[in-house]
């Protein structure tokens, strides 16, 4: 088991794979044991770093919960890595030598230039980056970003010592930004401009730094800072590198450096390590990426002599290049002779070491090609370095793909979205054009969103950039969409061809056939890529001529998911539809192979193949939702059915059957799931010879209606589809839940568990842990069904079902409420809430909120428990049948009004609650009722009858108090034993029969109304 801190938190096995460490809670304690690792924490310093100044009623216990949690996720991970964390007094240890930061630490202390390059490598952010906030990983933190600082500098050094003052003055750039005071750092960098050439750029640093410490801590720079700064003005020699002597061939310079190099400190340092032992690298990738940028940088510290540049794109097709070559070598063609251009190349460069760019190949790529093989073969000193929109492809040839920028992963988090490469580029070149631009919290998000709709081009981010003075960000933003007009600058010493985004992308498509054009025209109807049988199906494109495609950098082959994808960048892709004749005729092609994809798709989601079938769905859900926009096609909504529910997206799903013009009875259903009425004659109607699987679903959404009798109804009697049959008895269980009928719950239950076991379906299994956890609640069993929802929660979040995400979190929150875990209950019914609350989920709002209501009122933060029970209470009594959890919530509000000392408006409350729970049937929700009647009654006596009536419904509803319950009861029989003595107490507790209370459900005047007007 490996553990990383370097960055987020984050643990992978031995072998690679990540592990899941489930809960922020667990998380912490792992960052707090990794931060002391190999050393015992004391279980008092853990359960105060875990939960500071509000510890759980059982802190000792919750702490042991957590530690079971990690040695858990552990060692479900890799079998015997739970025995990592050893319980050592007073506390755990976590043992183990394999931190990233252990071993930072070693690789830094051998001072080896490989090594402190490797040391760095290990880095992935900020030291514990996702627990900042955590007092205990702070001086570690510190520790460990002050010892990377020091190894830069260390590195810095051993670079500038072998002349490399480009690439350490751009490595600087950024470390400079982030520590401005930093004067090691600054002077380093000062150093490297200097030795590059850039003194200008050099004494600016030095003011900047002068300005920043006069205006924020009144200081100037220190002494050898200032003696460097006058080195520097006085043109030392002894800081720039010695001059190389003069080769006697060479004298084509580079493109001089405009602007510094952004996102490709990376790249560079690989090419610059590649450049030495490969003969001919080509840098491929599609127009606009950057690849002459970097093949200029990477051959730069080679030094002019030794570099021959030949930019060959104004050089016509089929026209001989060995003449460019030579020019670019500075070799003259002396009178008389009778040698062909190529030969003349040859016999100057046969015994030379000299690095040849060849820079934009792609329209002269057979002529390239040649020339390179001959000089590969002829000229052993001679190294090439090719820039092409394809591969030279030819022997001995390195292809290096030019990636696009990279962008941020989290496009809401500010520093991720500074930390990506294409929005520091976009910035730097915005600020350029506008000296008020800033990359900051407002304008963060849109450059992000811009950013990723330009796939991160280098070219294209540089155009827009031009655009923010006059249009500002948004404005840029939002004019993508017509990205051809906007993309387009006026600057006049930029070619031609690069001077629009069009223009670039025109220059690849002049190089295609007719048929190659033909055929990325029609990939363009793809929306976020396809595999390799759409493309053959929908574009009518072959495997040959979709490698030709990808070799000219305008598809790009992605192999990261379950099967390869081609994919056109958004902007080849717009330019291309542009070109597209018969659209509406591949349209029809997409929306009928994708329809066909959903049919067949459809009836695997239920059964074993669930897993991959939901991944295929999940990779092709932006073709899908392009093909129902097109075809508005009911067969599509409808095949799509079980796939959106399972993902949540009830909505989208809504959406779709409005789009396709037809509601059907799935339609139906997800308007019911939504929150739609269910008008019970509209209800049947809707299901006149419907499938036995639309009427499970319309009956199960029913059921979040409130309206019991009718999802009985509805339900299929005798399903011949094991399946249905299976879900019925799931809806079964749930009806069985909510009237508290045990005997049923405990046979539907366990029934659909073993039947969805034999079909293999992984969310069958997940729903019956729902009904089994809850038998096993409501029967006081709280461990077994925490168990039962987390190996739930584990499948669900392998599975990434949100909603039954959300579901699982409800019911530990639920559980852990009832356990008096009051600290894990928010933590858990907080997470429930949010994803539930982000997919629009009502009924999974509902619980979570339930789980946080209640558990705040334990707790005593009375503001919150009344803001979500009283919006509960509301929602449950506007509904047309009162809302299942409506009695819980108005015990709950009853109870709160007790603790403010309003004792009447406890009694509406409690009173109503029973009236709800006598309404629906459901005696076990009355008892609480009951419970907290008895608490505010003013005579003892009948407090105490009504105490003894719930005591003993519980045991006839083999109901048992939950801990918390339990305290509420304790609670009000010490006042009644305080007020009747001990023995009349019990006598009264005992004599009651079972009295139904009726008086007490009908309430005098005016309590009712009181009630309701409480939150």
């Amino acid at each position: 088991m490996r553990f990383g801190v370097l960055g987020p938190l984050a643990v992978t096995t031995d072998a690679g794979e990540p592990v899941v460490v489930p809960g922020t809670k667990v998380r912490v304690l792992l960052a707090d044991l990794l931060v002391h690792r190999n050393h015992v924490v004391s279980a008092d310093r853990l359960i105060d770093d875990l939960w500071g100044d509000e510890p759980p009623a059982n802190p000792a216990g919750a702490l042991q919960v957590r530690v079971s949690q990690l040695r858990k996720a552990l060692n479900d991970a890799e079998p015997g890595a739970r025995d990592l964390i050893e319980s050592r007094a007073p506390g755990y240890l976590l043992r183990t030598d394999a931190v990233d930061a252990d071993r930072f630490d070693r690789l830094a202390a051998s001072g080896e230039l490989a090594a402190l390059t490797e040391a760095l490598g290990l880095w992935r952010g900020e030291p514990f980056a996702d627990m900042a906030d955590e007092e205990f990983a702070r001086a570690e933190a510190t520790r460990l970003a002050e010892q990377r600082l020091a190894v830069h500098e260390r590195l810095a050094e051993a670079r500038l010592a072998r002349g490399e003052h480009d690439l350490v003055a751009a490595d600087l750039a950024g470390l400079v930004a982030r520590h401005p005071l930093r004067e090691g750092l600054r002077a380093l960098q000062l150093r490297a401009l200097y030795g590059a050439g850039r003194q200008a750029e050099a004494l600016d640093s030095y003011a900047e730094l002068r300005d920043r410490l006069a205006g924020e801590l009144g200081l100037d720079p220190g002494p050898e800072l200032a003696a460097l700064h006058r080195r520097i003005l006085g043109h030392d020699a002894t800081l720039a590198p010695a001059p190389k002597p003069a080769a006697a061939l060479v004298r084509n310079a580079l493109p001089a450096r405009l602007d510094e190099l952004v996102g490709r400190a990376g790249a560079l340092t690989e090419l610059r390590a590649l450049l030495p032992r490969q003969r001919l690298i080509t840098l491929v990738g599609p127009g606009g990426v950057g690849k002459t940028r970097l093949a200029t940088e990477a051959v730069r510290a080679l030094g002019p002599d030794d570099v021959a540049f030949v930019e060959l794109a104004p050089v016509p097709a089929g026209q001989d290049i060995a003449e460019r070559v030579l020019a670019a070598l500075g070799v003259r063609e002396s009178a008389g002779t009778d040698l062909t251009p190529e030969d003349r190349l040859f016999a100057s460069v046969r015994s030379r070491a000299v690095t040849i760019v060849l820079d934009n190949c792609e329209h002269v790529v057979a002529a390239a090609a040649t020339l390179a093989g001959r000089l590969l073969r002829d000229a052993p000193e001679v190294r090439l370095l090719a820039t092409s929109r394809e591969p030279l492809s030819i022997a001995g040839e390195l292809v290096w793909d030019v990636p696009p920028l990279s962008l941020a992963a989290d496009e809401r988090d500010v520093d991720a979205v500074r930390r990506s490469a294409a929005a520091r580029l976009f910035a730097a070149r915005a600020a350029a054009q506008q000296r008020t631009f800033r990359l900051d919290e407002h304008t963060a998000p849109a450059v992000a969103q811009l950013c990723r709709r330009l796939d991160g081009l280098p070219l294209a981010l540089e155009l827009a950039a031009t655009r923010v003075r006059a249009l500002g960000l948004r404005g840029v933003v939002e004019r993508l969409d017509d990205r051809f007009a906007l993309l387009a600058t006026q600057q006049r010493d930029v070619p031609e061809r690069q001077r629009t985004l069009t223009a670039v992308i025109t220059w690849s498509w002049d190089l295609l056939d007719g048929e190659e054009r033909a055929v990325l025209a029609r990939l363009s109807v793809f929306a976020g890529g396809c595999t390799p049988e759409a493309a053959e199906e929908v574009g009518e494109a072959d495997l040959d001529l979709l490698a030709r495609l990808v070799d000219r950098s305008l598809v790009v082959l992605d192999e990261t998911g379950i099967s390869p994808r081609y994919r056109l960048l958004e902007s080849v892709a717009a330019f291309a539809a542009a070109r597209l004749p018969d659209a509406d005729k591949v349209r029809d092609r997409h929306a009928a192979y994708y329809t066909a994809l959903a049919e067949r798709a459809d009836p695997l989601l239920r059964g074993p193949e669930q897993p991959h079938w939901l991944a295929v769905l999940d990779a092709e859900s932006a073709n899908l939702a392009a093909a129902l926009a097109h075809g508005r096609d009911p067969r599509l909504a409808a095949a799509l059915s079980w796939y959106w529910f399972l993902r949540g997206r009830l909505t989208e799903a809504r959406r779709a059957f409005g789009l396709a013009g037809a509601q059907g009875a799935f339609g139906l259903g997800f308007a019911l799931l939504l929150g739609a009425p269910a008008v019970p004659d509209e209800v049947r109607s809707a299901l006149d010879g419907a499938s036995e699987l639309e009427r499970w679903f319309v009956a199960n959404a029913v059921f979040g209606r409130n309206d019991l009798a009718l999802t009985a109804e509805l339900l299929p009697d005798e399903p011949a589809d094991r399946w249905v049959a299976a879900a019925t008895l799931i809806t079964r269980a749930t009806l069985a839940h909510a009237t508290g009928d045990l005997d049923a719950l405990e046979r539907h239950g366990t029934r659909c568990a073993a039947l969805f076991a034999e079909l293999g379906d992984r969310w069958g299994r997940l729903q019956a842990t729902d009904w089994v956890g809850g038998l096993a609640e409501m029967r006081g069993d709280h461990k077994r069904a925490a168990a039962l929802h987390r190996e739930g929660l584990r499948w669900a979040e392998e599975l990434a079902l949100w909603p039954e995400v959300a579901s699982k979190l409800s019911w530990l929150s639920w559980l852990a409420v009832q356990t008096r875990e009051y600290a894990a209950a928010r933590e858990l019914g907080e997470r429930a809430f949010a994803l539930a609350t982000a997919q629009g989920n009502p009924t999974a709002i509902v619980f979570a909120e339930l789980g946080l209501g209640i558990g705040a009122r334990r707790e005593g933060r009375l503001d919150v428990a009344e803001d979500h029970l009283g919006r509960l209470a509301g929602q449950g009594r506007a509904e047309a049948q009162p809302a299942l959890y409506l009695p819980m919530v108005l015990v709950e509000l009853g109870y709160a009004a007790e603790t403010r000392g309003d004792p009447a408006a406890a009694a509406a409350l409690h009173r109503e609650a029973l009236a709800a729970a006598s309404a629906m049937g459901s005696p076990r929700d009355g008892i609480a009722a009951l419970e907290g009647l008895a608490a505010v009654l003013p005579d003892p006596v009948e407090a105490a009858r009504v105490l003894g009536d719930a005591a003993a419904r519980r045991v006839r509803f083999e109901a048992p108090a939950a801990p918390a319950e339990r305290d509420e009861i304790d609670r009000v029989t010490a006042r009644l034993v305080a007020a009747l003595g001990a023995d009349r107490f019990a006598s009264l507790h005992r004599g009651v029969g079972g009295d139904d209370h009726a008086a007490l459900v009908h309430p005098g005047p005016g309590e009712r109304e009181r009630g309701r007007d409480l939150p």
